[in-house]
């Protein structure tokens, strides 16, 4: 785990008044290490390989820390789970899912990006921050 993940935490729980605890340094390290778009199951189950002993609550109120924090990203892929991936120091990209067996693929591609400003400029419109999520079937399923 980076030095300035946990930096980055520990001052977002500093400054409201939290404790860094061993549990949440646990969940960040795991959170970090994991490459997918991992549900809170998914994290508390890798979580549980390592430390039995902390509970699904603490994987909830971790995650929430971390998203709060600029650490996580929060997503919703409409299969009825709040999904997660790390953000820090992380380049932008969207994503295709496949409606078939839930895989998620990542892409980025620039002319998307431009259009998107000059749309955004034709229309005197600030972009603060954008997702695009595809939904279709994977090679593996079509």
């Amino acid at each position: 785990m980076g030095n300035e993940e946990i930096d980055v935490l520990e001052e977002y729980i500093s400054v409201n008044n939290l404790k860094i605890t061993k549990q949440r340094r646990t969940v960040l390290k795991i959170f970090l290490e994991t490459k997918d778009h991992v549900s809170v199951e998914e994290l508390y189950n890798e979580v549980l390989k390592t430390e039995p002993k902390i509970g699904l609550a603490t994987v909830y109120r971790t995650l929430a820390l971390l998203t709060k924090s600029g650490l996580a990203l929060e997503m919703d892929f409409g299969d009825g789970q709040k999904r997660y991936e790390s953000s820090y120091r992380s380049v932008h990209h969207d994503h295709m899912v496949c409606t078939e067996c839930g895989k998620i693929l990542e892409f980025n591609h620039p002319l998307i990006e431009k259009y998107q400003e000059e749309i955004a400029e034709q229309k005197n419109f600030k972009i603060t921050s954008h997702k695009l999520d595809l939904f279709g079937l994977c090679q593996d399923c079509k």
